[in-house]
């Protein structure tokens, strides 16, 4: 395995842009990109499995804000796991209400598709779908 991949290496391994790792580094979100003799960013193995955590906060919701802190937490060493694990804590219950949010969502769609497709079946209008009181809002 390579120990030290450039930044097209890296861009490649992670399916990132070249404009876009630049980015992150240029925000704090990749710590430890050291340069080599000729000015270059040198990338460890690590940072693709860094960038990979990224990208799943992304897909989270967690804000670029967010991230900051936790990578300069992150670029602090051991000291700030407990920081670390309180911080994804709470992103974790709040990814959880977006998950039973969106579940709520779904099966109000569901109850409508079914009334669409009995509607589609009979060629008559039913009645409205009764919709479970917790998907009243």
């Amino acid at each position: 395995m390579v120990e030290h991949l450039s930044i097209g290496e890296i861009a490649r391994e992670t399916g990132r842009s070249i404009h876009a790792l630049r980015w992150y580094e240029a925000q704090g979100l990749i710590p430890g990109v050291t340069r080599d003799g000729g000015r270059r960013r040198v990338y460890r193995q690590a940072h693709v499995g860094w960038l990979r955590f990224l990208g799943r906060l992304k897909r989270t919701g967690m804000s670029v804000g967010d991230m900051k802190a936790y990578a300069a937490l992150a670029a602090r060493g051991g000291a700030t796991a407990g920081e670390r694990e309180a911080m994804l804590t709470r992103h974790l219950e709040r990814v959880d209400g977006e998950i039973a949010a969106l579940a709520e969502a779904r099966r109000l769609l569901e109850v409508k598709i079914a009334f669409y497709a009995e509607w589609g079946r009979s060629g008559r209008r039913p009645p409205d779908p009764e919709i479970p009181p917790e998907l009243r809002s």
